[in-house]
């Protein structure tokens, strides 16, 4: 929930033009009334007509009147938004909540309140107010809605205040806004179980030797608490005082998402580009992987990861979920495509050390970076390639199809390398290809676990 457009000081630290602002929101209404006064005045003093100049005084009293209380009273009122959900996925609506507070003990005129917002979420609202008591306050609401994922400015908030005979119109506008974060779209994928995941918690559980750090790593001393059932006796005897025997805890598997951002691997721009569909498909895959206890980073082309906190990147295991997964979710909200024309740096990040199951999308590919590509399964318990042809993604239906040749060996490439590599046709939902990835994993096993009993039978 954000909060926030301003509050009486806000117009004291805005508006420094005194009695001229206040002149300059005369209506048409205002005017005409200062100059018949004017003109009566003068008449008045031509002729000697005392009554008339009454008059005249009378007509344009009254609109300077109404400017100096207007101007007076414009600053006893307070406004605040709400931003609810502040973060939404694309083609998603949110609603914003104006709360208007009259802070003076008179009562306000009518009002004409207006929040501006950025043209792609929708037309500027625009709500009348009547009279709000001393002390009262008034509640509106509008949505506003975006195909296209980013963090929009909501505000400022400006409020048009008039006096009851319409002589004075004046427009106060707050200082401060808000900020609505659109991420992209997230599919729910199935459960299925692709190989490389087997490292601690999900589908895997492999056990590993670890306790609750680094000093833990050899038999500890006793603690108040602990089992004496763990007592490890030969590391008793050899430091002279209780210690305990580690115990066995699993180890949280990781999960690193690839994206490519490269501007010369994607072709076409929109919500139905194929760049989306990555940036929707890499998103997918991080809510999905927090929600089965993995422990994700979100890496780029250009080597930078994201949460990046930690000595690798990581998140997870010590941070909350609903906090790393905010976290890569607003860095999706932005991501835009990337000036570098190879992954060679994201490769550098890759090899560092084991990535447990490695799940990448990746634009147009040539031969050196296939490669480079092929290359990244080395230190990965397991990999998923989705590989989008943008020109098939660009081209209409009535096109005559481009050489299917280039993509094909690219995919060859790196099944060769051990990658579950599949390419991604326009239109295609993720959960498919999930589903599809994980037939092909199990087949590759199946097939490689039956060569290898046909070795040994034939030994």
């Amino acid at each position: 929930m954000a909060t926030g457009a301003g509050g009486p000081a806000d117009a004291d630290r805005g508006d420094k033009g005194g009695i001229r602002t206040a002149l300059a929101g005369l209506t048409t209404r205002g005017r005409s009334f200062l100059a018949a006064g004017i003109a009566a005045a003068i008449c008045a003093y031509v002729l000697g007509q005392s009554d008339l100049l009454r008059v005249g005084l009378l007509l344009a009293a009254l609109p300077l009147v109404c400017a100096v209380f207007l101007y007076r009273t414009r600053y006893r009122v307070a406004g605040s938004r709400r931003l609810s959900p502040e973060r939404v996925p694309a083609g998603s609506e949110a609603r914003v909540h104006l709360r208007m507070d009259n802070v003076s003990r008179l009562p306000t005129g009518l009002l004409m309140l207006q929040d501006r917002v950025p043209y792609v979420l929708g037309p500027r609202p625009r709500f009348v107010l009547d009279r709000v008591e001393p002390g009262g306050r008034r509640e509106v609401s509008y949505r506003v809605r975006s195909d296209l994922r980013g963090r929009y400015p909501l505000g400022p908030l400006q409020l048009r205040l008039t006096d009851p005979f319409g002589m004075c119109e004046l427009t106060r506008s707050f200082s401060s806004y808000d900020t609505l974060t659109v991420i992209p779209r997230v599919e729910a994928l199935p459960p299925v179980r692709l190989s490389g995941e087997s490292k601690g918690y999900g589908d895997g559980r492999q056990r590993s030797l670890a306790l609750a750090g680094e000093d833990d790593v050899i038999p500890r001393g006793y603690r108040y608490g602990d089992d004496l059932r763990r007592v490890h006796w030969r590391s008793t005897a050899r430091y002279g005082e209780l210690m305990v025997r580690r115990e066995e805890q699993p180890q949280r598997a990781r999960c690193t998402v690839l994206l490519d951002t490269r501007g010369i691997g994607f072709r076409g721009a929109g919500p139905d580009s194929a760049f989306e569909w990555a940036v929707s498909g890499a998103a997918s895959v991080l809510v999905h992987m927090l929600e089965r206890g993995f422990s994700v980073r979100l890496l780029t082309d250009t080597g930078n990861s994201v949460p990046g906190e930690g000595a690798d990147g990581f998140a997870g295991a010590s941070q909350e979920t609903a906090d790393a997964a905010g976290l890569m979710m607003d860095t999706l909200a932005v991501v835009d495509h990337s000036d570098g024309a190879g992954l060679s740096r994201a490769y550098d990040v890759l090899r560092g050390g084991n990535e447990g199951l490695l799940v990448a999308f990746f634009g147009d590919l040539d031969e050196e970076q296939a490669t480079i590509v092929a290359k990244m399964r080395q230190r990965s318990g397991g990999a998923v390639a989705f590989l989008l042809d943008s020109d098939a993604w660009v081209r209409e239906p009535t096109d005559v199809p481009g050489p299917l040749n280039r993509r094909e060996e690219r995919l060859r490439m790196l099944r060769e390398a051990g990658w579950t590599a599949l390419s991604v046709p326009r239109g295609t939902a993720l959960s498919e290809l999930w589903r599809q990835a994980d037939r092909e994993r199990a087949g590759l096993g199946a097939a490689a676990a039956s060569g290898a009993n046909g070795e040994g039978a034939g030994s």
